[in-house]
């Protein structure tokens, strides 16, 4: 019950002060709004760029560690193939 009434008095206490102090919360709002969309911004921008960073890494992945596109192509043919084999050895033991 305590915390209603709390709350109650703390929304009567706001309003009154609203409109006592109308004019200073203007002048706070002016300031607080272009520090919002500066930080809002700068927050924006970074998530952009980390996420284009890890686009990078994610196509750096697929060629990590390899010296040519060839080199990446023979691997995953192998693959493949081998995964061929496994396949028919299964099939034969079954």
């Amino acid at each position: 019950m305590m915390p209603l009434v709390g709350g109650g008095g703390a929304v009567v206490l706001g309003l009154i002060g609203l409109v006592i102090w109308w004019g200073p919360f203007l002048d706070i709002l002016k300031g607080a709004i272009p520090i919002a969309l500066l930080l809002g911004g700068a927050l924006a921008t970074y998530l952009g760029l980390d996420e284009i960073k890890d686009k990078f890494r994610k196509d750096d992945a697929d060629s990590a560690g390899y010296e040519s596109a060839e080199e990446l192509k023979k691997y995953k043919e192998e693959v493949d193939q081998l995964k061929e084999e496994i396949k028919a050895i299964k099939e034969a033991k079954a």
